[in-house]
């Protein structure tokens, strides 16, 4: 059964594809004119062990906490 979860940059991926989480690393973003817009996260998803089949994926914290607790079945069926 596929379960789409949309990612932060709006790109789709079925949640039962995916075989790595990797660590999550924090950074500062800046705007084009060099004001500081917060903290930002980013980590790698694999969907394979290949290279060629990971996503590196990026936003706030908020949104990556979101993705993380979507992608590990704890929203929409009561943490079951």
């Amino acid at each position: 059964m596929q379960r789409w979860i949309k990612l932060p940059d709006g790109r789709f991926v079925d949640a039962a594809r995916v075989a790595l989480i990797g660590k999550p690393e924090t950074y500062q973003r800046l705007d084009e004119e060099g004001n500081d817009l917060g903290p930002a996260v980013t980590f790698n998803l694999g969907l394979d062990f290949q290279r060629e089949h990971q996503l590196s994926v990026n936003g706030t914290r908020e949104e990556m906490s979101a993705l993380l607790k979507a992608l590990m079945g704890s929203t929409g069926n009561g943490g079951a």
